[in-house]
């Protein structure tokens, strides 16, 4: 009797936990898409006085001046790190802080589709910055570009997929989450900087490290391998 209790005891307490969190996962996503909307400007607000000396400091430690002229993002898939590289007009690239991705799904090689779990491999640009994303701020990745739509169009492929981020928060499927204090500081830089200056480069792992391409993936990689190799080359190891 005493054993059956304790077994109805312990279901009950799952199903109230399983309850519970999807009450927090509901709750979430309806606060998300029905409560108070804040603009970019709002969110800079928000973060700007705990984040801008930070990136006043890191700028002047590298000798550039805030914002800088440029700034990359590098991320980096098998290390699950993102880094922030900034330079002048012309100058050479500099590292000015590191984030570990704390959730990305898929592994090496290009998303080719919807529903893949793959997360892009490619320079592209930053199209938007997202002050009301689900998991906090997002900087949108510009996937699928020209290229990716030329590929695709030449192997059929008509499901490309899309809404690729990298955001805040610590689950992602395709996208690259940071947590949310890492991608303040992003979501900050990005906004200073502005779009047309920022971009993102994402590898399979760290070409400046280990130059080989991954195995299995579509020809037409090898030559993206090449070029991507090339823009990293000179960018700082940390």
């Amino acid at each position: 009797m005493c054993l059956s209790r304790w077994k109805l005891w312990l279901a009950a307490s799952v199903l109230l936990g399983l309850v519970v969190g999807l009450g927090a996962v509901v709750w979430g996503w309806l606060t998300w898409r029905f409560g108070g909307r804040v603009s970019t400007a709002d969110r800079v607000a928000q973060f700007s006085a705990r984040v801008d000396p930070l990136w006043q400091e890191r700028c002047r430690l590298v000798g550039l001046t805030y914002p800088p002229a440029r700034v990359r993002l590098l991320g980096l898939k098998q290390e699950r790190r993102l880094e922030v590289h900034a330079a002048a007009a012309n100058g050479e690239w500099k590292l000015l802080s590191t984030y570990p991705v704390l959730a990305a799904s898929g592994g090496p090689g290009p998303k080719l589709r919807e529903g893949d779990r793959q997360v892009p491999e490619g320079l592209y640009r930053i199209s938007q910055l997202n002050p009301n994303s689900r998991f906090h701020v997002s900087l949108r990745v510009d996937y699928p570009s020209e290229e990716d739509r030329e590929h695709g169009r030449r192997e059929s492929r008509e499901r490309l997929g899309g809404d690729i981020m990298i955001h805040g928060g610590r689950a992602s499927v395709g996208c690259l989450a940071l947590g949310d204090p890492a991608i303040e500081e992003v979501f900050l830089l990005a906004e200073q900087v502005g779009l047309a200056h920022l971009d993102a480069l994402i590898l399979p792992h760290d070409l400046r490290r280990d130059p080989r391409c991954p195995a299995g993936v579509p020809p037409w990689m090898q030559d993206r391998y090449r070029r991507m190799a090339e823009e990293v080359r000179n960018m700082p190891v940390r």
